[in-house]
């Protein structure tokens, strides 16, 4: 059985960071989640390996071999984590430049897992005004929970800003949605080809409502 493919991609700057910290962590928990289904390979991308290649080719249009290589890893992706530090509020730099060079129709239909890190709870909402709606624009299928960790959150039993959700629960339920999405989509998950309704034209559909 082929094995699934899960990429964690991983905006962090230092070495080592948070922001990689957290995509282990997800990812981890997302092999463990599928791992009694299927096989599962678990792949991530540390974009600070890859800032000058990216600059680059929003410069010139075309990746080298290193930056192509990672693209092919993320579009081929069955599942995507996508984890970025909060700056001022929004994405990093780093993390929107490296999807700027990836063909704005390669995540159509991806199973999409969003995460951040930062400083303060406050950049919390960053999940759902800045990633949330850029993977919606790219039309991947982004799971309900996006997971933000901030500085206290590391060790912590939760904190206000989660429902008194800690991290551990946080990463455990959306690993748990991204598996579930991932699984569905899966050909052996799909409904054969006879259970699918009938598409009854939109004409015909008036018709019956007249009296």
């Amino acid at each position: 059985m082929k094995p699934l493919n899960v990429v964690a991609v991983a905006a962090g700057l230092s070495k080592p960071s948070a922001t990689r910290l957290l995509a282990d962590r997800l990812a981890d928990a997302t092999r463990e989640r599928l791992g009694g289904e299927r096989p599962v390979e678990v792949h991530v991308i540390e974009l600070r390996d890859l800032a000058v290649d990216i600059a680059n080719t929003m410069v010139t249009g075309f990746p080298g071999a290193v930056l192509r290589a990672a693209i092919e890893k993320v579009t081929s992706a069955d599942a995507l984590i996508a984890v970025t530090p909060i700056f001022t509020a929004s994405y990093s730099g780093l993390f929107k430049s490296f999807f700027d060079v990836v063909d704005n129709t390669a995540l159509i239909g991806k199973p999409v897992l969003i995460a951040a890190t930062g400083g303060t709870a406050r950049h919390s909402l960053a999940l759902d005004h800045a990633l949330r709606p850029m993977f919606v624009y790219l039309r991947a299928l982004v799971v309900p929970t996006g997971v933000y960790a901030a500085s206290e959150d590391w060790g912590s039993g939760g904190d206000k800003h989660t429902d008194g959700l800690g991290l551990a629960e946080r990463i455990g339920r959306a690993a748990g949605e991204l598996a579930d999405l991932v699984l569905r989509r899966t050909p052996s998950a799909a409904a054969p080809a006879d259970a699918v309704e009938a598409v009854i034209p939109f004409a015909q559909q008036l018709a019956a409502l007249k009296p």
